[in-house]
């Protein structure tokens, strides 16, 4: 799926108040790493399905860390798809356990055996939010 990925500034995204201070939470606490999305299904191709699959990570390139996924909002966890009407886009986001404090790049990769494509975005310079967003198509 990584047909074209560009990290954007921070869009308007909306989730809900009481899930969002949680997560603050536990971000502050746990050293999570959370991924805005934003996927624009292409305008001429019918059936477009996203989903993710719970083996994606976040790899550490500095290291031989792997950080799982905690949680999906606004997405479906494989097996099941989930629409995205043509020309459309769909907001979501992901959670990881955290990264080392020692990383300062790392790559996000979906494993999957999709005959789709994985979710993936190589290269992420860390910041010190490790709050980040990308939209992708």
């Amino acid at each position: 799926m990584n047909n074209s990925v560009i990290e954007i500034a921070k869009p308007k995204i909306h989730i809900d108040a009481k899930i969002m201070a949680e997560l603050k939470t536990q971000t502050d606490e746990l050293g999570q790493v959370i991924l805005h999305f934003i996927y624009f299904a292409h305008p001429l191709s019918e059936g477009n399905k996203i989903r993710i699959w719970p083996t994606s990570f976040l790899y550490d390139l500095n290291s031989s860390h792997e950080s799982s996924l905690v949680y999906a909002e606004n997405i479906s966890l494989y097996p099941t798809w989930m629409d995205v009407e043509p020309g459309g886009q769909r907001y979501f986001t992901l959670i990881f356990s955290g990264l080392p404090k020692s990383c300062t790049m790392f790559d996000f990769v979906e494993q999957c055996s999709s005959q789709y494509g994985a979710f993936e975005v190589r290269n992420i310079k860390r910041n010190n939010t490790d709050v980040y967003f990308f939209a992708m198509s």
